[in-house]
């Protein structure tokens, strides 16, 4: 004899919270945001410290490397290969954070031709990775600012029997926005990517985790006013950076 099992009923879904409640668990994520930040809650310290130090170093290596590639490159008449090399600059100033950080975590990996370094998970390949992303944007915009000064100004100097070294430093004072323009466009790229730092930092808490990645990571959490804190110091950083700029060109 067969039995009939009856389904069960269903569970009944939640009710949609009305706007009103919506709007209070917002503002009471955003008080809570606040009192973090006026007590500098010492979470937040760690995710700031650690933030600075890799985007920091990360800025002060593609720096070294781009800017005076970059003024190369500006002040030449002739870029060699520059059907191939310009373009591949003008590409790299456009690649994704996400597949640079792919690129980054098979070098290092056990497998990859670096992973005898034992770098993946730490800041340091965390640095690699952002430096790759800022390198092309301090290479193009540098080159881009040197290209965009009147010729003239080149043979006015030069007629004026200055040297190679003084020509370049000349231009390059007078291309100075354009310069500073690139490595503040840099800085941004890196302190608001999250792609690249997730892949090969793994967001370790008090190693590698830092602002993007902590805001990512406490939202998922439902632990808004933590994310809301790191939101807006991110949002300060970013102010803080454009004011100097700004402040520097009136200048």
């Amino acid at each position: 004899m067969q039995m009939a099992f009856s389904p069960a009923p269903p569970h009944p879904c939640p009710p949609a919270p009305t706007p009103d409640e919506t709007m209070e668990t917002l503002l009471d994520a955003l008080r809570e945001a606040l009192r973090l930040l006026g007590g500098f809650d010492p979470a937040l310290r760690e995710v700031v410290g650690m933030t600075l130090r890799v985007t920091g170093g990360a800025l002060l290596l593609a720096g070294a490397i781009g800017l005076p590639l970059g003024a190369a490159l500006g002040l030449r008449a002739r870029v060699p290969a520059a059907g191939c090399l310009l373009p591949a600059i003008y590409t790299g100033m456009g690649l994704p954070p996400v597949v640079v950080g792919l690129f980054v975590y098979l070098l290092l990996s056990n497998q990859g031709p670096l992973g005898g370094l034992d770098w993946l998970f730490t800041p340091r390949a965390m640095i690699v990775a952002q430096t790759i992303i800022a390198l092309p944007l301090i290479v193009g915009l540098t080159l881009t600012a040197l290209r965009s000064l009147d010729p003239a100004l080149k043979l006015q100097v030069r007629a004026l029997g200055a040297t190679p070294t003084q020509l370049a430093w000349v231009l390059l004072s007078e291309a100075r926005l354009g310069v500073l323009a690139a490595v503040i466009a840099a800085f941004g790229a890196i302190i608001s990517e999250v792609g690249a730092v997730m892949l090969v930092g793994g967001n370790i808490e008090g190693q590698t985790r830092v602002l993007t990645t902590a805001i990512v990571l406490e939202t998922r959490r439902g632990n808004f006013a933590l994310a809301l804190a790191l939101g807006l110091i991110l949002l300060a950083l970013a102010f803080v950076t454009n004011w100097l700029f700004h402040k520097l060109s009136d200048e």
